[in-house]
């Protein structure tokens, strides 16, 4: 299977209704992207709570405006139900990203 999603990627997803089409942040680790047919990833949304279990993203990342990567609502989808590419995290974002996970998940 080609690596067409790197980890950091966003992409926009299009959700099951009552949801609608977001960017999507992947998660999965690089050594098995290329193996599943499918990535975990974190919604982002323009709602901004300020929760430890959020990450702020905007401009830098490839987005028009401030928004959050939501990690209390991971989910698994299709690689090839992933749109168009819109931006990268950098690596400080990456790190924030793990350790919002980890608050979201309780392992913290």
């Amino acid at each position: 299977m080609a690596n067409r999603v790197k980890r950091g990627d966003i992409w926009l997803y299009s959700f099951k209704k009552p949801d609608k089409r977001r960017p999507v942040v992947i998660l999965t680790r690089p050594e098995v992207i290329g193996l599943l047919h499918t990535v975990t990833v974190a919604p982002v949304t323009s709602t901004i709570h300020g929760a430890p279990s959020e990450v702020i993203i905007g401009h830098e990342e490839g987005l028009k405006h401030d928004s959050a990567v939501n990690l209390d609502h991971i989910q698994t989808v299709q690689q090839a139900q992933l749109h168009s590419f819109l931006g990268r995290l950098g690596a400080e974002k990456l790190r924030e990203l793990c350790r919002a996970a980890a608050i979201a998940l309780g392992c913290q």
